[in-house]
C-alpha cells in the first residue's frame, strides 16, 4: 500500500493513501487515539487562537483537540454538535438539511458568545459549514476555525487556523 510521510508539530506520521475514484487518492489522517500527536498539535496551535468564550467542535474525529485546547486555555467546557438527536438531550437544536444536533443546554451556553469551530481536518468545508450554521442558529459568533490539517484546497482559505497542508493525490 502506498503512503505519504507527514510531519506534524515536529512528530512524523506515515499515512496511508486511500483511492477516492476519479484517479484520486488522499491520505488517511486519524486523530482519534493518538494522544502524542493531540497534545503536541494543541499545544502549537493554542498560541495562535484569538480569545473565545467557547470551542466547538462535531461528533467525533475533534473531540480529541477540542478537549487538550480546552485544557490548555483553561476553559472548563467545550460543546460537541452529535451526528444526531440524543435520549438525553433537552430541546435540541438541529440543522435542518442534517443531523447534525446540539443539546438544548448547549444552545444556550453558546447563545450571544463567540466561539471557535475545531476539526481535525479540514477537506471539503462541508462539515465544518454545517456546524457553523449550526452555532449560528443557536445565535453564536464564529471567530475562527481551527484544524490540524488543511487538505487539497482547503489549504487556500484564510478563514482558517491549521498546523500543516495535506496535498489529494494523481493516482495516474
Amino acid at each position: 500500500m502506498k503512503s505519504y510521510e507527514l510531519t506534524i508539530a515536529g512528530l512524523t506520521r506515515l499515512l496511508p493513501l486511500v483511492d477516492i475514484g476519479n484517479h484520486l487518492a488522499v491520505a488517511n489522517f486519524t486523530l482519534l487515539g493518538d494522544a502524542e500527536l493531540t497534545t503536541t498539535s494543541a499545544q502549537q496551535l493554542v498560541g495562535q487562537l484569538p480569545p473565545v468564550d467557547y470551542l466547538v467542535t462535531a461528533d467525533a474525529k475533534g473531540i480529541p483537540l477540542a478537549h487538550e485546547l480546552a485544557r490548555l486555555l483553561l476553559q472548563p467546557t467545550y460543546i460537541v454538535a452529535r451526528q444526531s438527536k440524543k435520549a438525553y438531550m433537552k430541546e435540541p437544536l438541529t440543522l435542518a438539511h442534517t443531523d447534525l444536533t446540539l443539546d438544548g443546554r448547549d444552545a444556550q451556553l453558546i447563545k450571544d458568545k463567540r466561539v471557535i469551530l475545531v476539526d481535525d481536518i479540514i477537506s471539503t468545508g462541508e462539515s465544518l459549514n454545517n456546524l457553523e450554521q449550526l452555532v449560528t442558529l443557536a445565535g453564536a459568533t464564529v471567530i475562527t476555525r481551527v484544524a490540524i490539517l488543511a487538505e487539497g484546497y482547503a489549504a487556500k482559505r484564510k478563514d482558517i487556523i491549521y498546523l500543516e497542508k495535506l496535498p489529494i493525490f494523481d493516482t495516474l
